[in-house]
């Protein structure tokens, strides 16, 4: 199935978390039909929520770490201060002890929220792939665009045409590969969905006027995807800032405001959510310059001015339909920040310190005593031992073996009379004939 996996995420982290957030929204999209409301915008919503409240757990543990690191922060700065400016081992040693003792009281890990954020982010860029591109992995919404796609890819022309609309641009790619020039259906049908599925609603009119023929089914799948996209009044299909233009040309004013008003909301969710998060500084407090950490906050405190604005921006080009992932996503991280803002400054911090204290003295203590460090320990004893013996036998047996040797050529008379060993055996000859004696 070349052609169906296509359209969908094959990277092999993402792909395969996409492929499963995928069965969640095409379930999500089908009980939705069930009941007569196939609506993409509303599936993005109650999509975004599943997840969010899936990620929950994850959540709670990383907002608990920047809540007990905001409090921990003074103590932290206190034993980097102490040490400042020493880089002796021993230092180094100590302040790393004294580092590590702290966040043990904290209950925290030095590595912070890092497996949290990684075990996060493949499913956050998962979301984004099948939001973005909804007929990849909803059936019914992929449906939608036949037998528009079939009539295209036998229509004279039909690559050349689509290939000049604005949404192909991303795709230009795909009309040169060799699986579309060979006439791969499955992948040439597949392209024309994923440009179709990002497609305005002033190139929605091209098709139709440059393919008189075809305009029945043009009309009709446009028509079923214009119902599937319908969310406030608002084509989530289109981009706001086409919504905009349009506006003008036709002075719309309600078109006006759906286009001004999902950037605006997109930011300005962003920037509660920025506001409900744990601050591990004070903002007001003078950046030290020469200070790693502080300027590494400074930045921090950049980006949660300009991600907001960032998000507006990418929302005036992009469909709508991402603005309104955006917003749900921010509504529902804000509405999870608040519940576990509360919930933890209900915690006795104090009695969490203690309980976390008294951890890591029994850790520590279990270490001590455990038998894989007593059996570490004996094997290194006995290394050296081994060791000390191994050399003290090596030495002991060399020495035998040169004294035999020279014993050996004196008795056979293979020295010269004038040599030292001569001499020397000439005394011991002399010695124990005079302890006969």
């Amino acid at each position: 199935m070349l052609g169906v996996l296509l359209t969908k995420d094959n990277g092999k982290i993402v792909g395969p978390v996409a492929w499963l957030l995928g069965h969640v929204m095409n379930g999500i999209f089908n009980v939705l039909n069930a009941i007569g409301i196939p609506n993409i915008g509303l599936a993005i919503i109650i999509f975004t929520i599943v997840i969010y409240l899936c990620l929950l757990p994850l959540t709670y543990k990383q907002q608990k770490f920047s809540k007990l690191q905001a409090k921990m922060s003074p103590e932290l700065k206190a034993i980097q201060d102490k040490y400042k400016g020493k880089k002796d081992n021993d230092s180094m040693l100590a302040m790393q002890a004294e580092t590590k003792e702290l966040y043990a009281k904290y209950g925290v890990s030095q590595t912070g929220s890092c497996l949290q954020l990684i075990i996060q982010m493949p499913i956050l860029f998962a979301l984004y792939r099948v939001i973005s591109n909804v007929p990849a992995y909803v059936t019914i919404v992929r449906n939608a665009f036949y037998p528009l796609v079939e009539e295209l890819r036998l229509a004279d022309g039909a690559a050349d045409f689509i290939s000049t609309l604005k949404s192909a641009a991303s795709f230009s790619s795909r009309f040169s590969n060799e699986q579309f020039t060979s006439g791969n259906v499955e992948f040439i049908e597949n392209t024309y969905i994923d440009i179709l599925n990002k497609t305005s609603t002033s190139d929605w009119a091209s098709i139709s006027e440059h393919f008189t023929s075809l305009s029945s089914s043009v009309d009709k799948t446009h028509t079923a995807l214009n119902a599937f996209n319908s969310f406030l009044g608002l084509n989530i299909a289109d981009s706001p800032m086409y919504m905009i233009q349009t506006a003008f040309a036709n002075r719309n004013f309600l078109l006006f405001f759906g286009g001004v008003i999902v950037p605006v909301l997109a930011a300005f969710t962003q920037w509660v959510n920025t506001k409900l998060m744990p601050q591990n500084v004070d903002p007001n407090a003078k950046i030290d310059p020469n200070d790693p950490a502080a300027q590494m906050q400074q930045s921090m405190k950049t980006m949660n001015i300009m991600m907001p604005l960032m998000s507006a921006f990418f929302c005036l080009s992009l469909p709508a339909g991402m603005g309104v992932y955006w917003i749900a996503g921010a509504v529902i991280r804000s509405i999870q920040q608040i519940v576990i803002n509360k919930h933890i400054d209900k915690t006795d911090i104090d009695a969490e310190i203690a309980k976390n204290t008294e951890k890591y003295k029994k850790k520590m203590e279990k270490m001590k005593f455990s038998p894989q460090m007593n059996r570490y320990a004996n094997m290194s004893t006995r290394n050296i031992t081994n060791v000390a013996k191994s050399a003290s036998t090596e030495v002991s047996g060399d020495v035998e073996a040169k004294v035999a040797n020279s014993r050996k050529v004196y008795e056979n008379n293979k020295i010269r009379k004038d040599s030292l060993l001569a001499k020397a055996n000439m005394v011991k000859d002399y010695n124990e004939n005079y302890n006969k004696d």
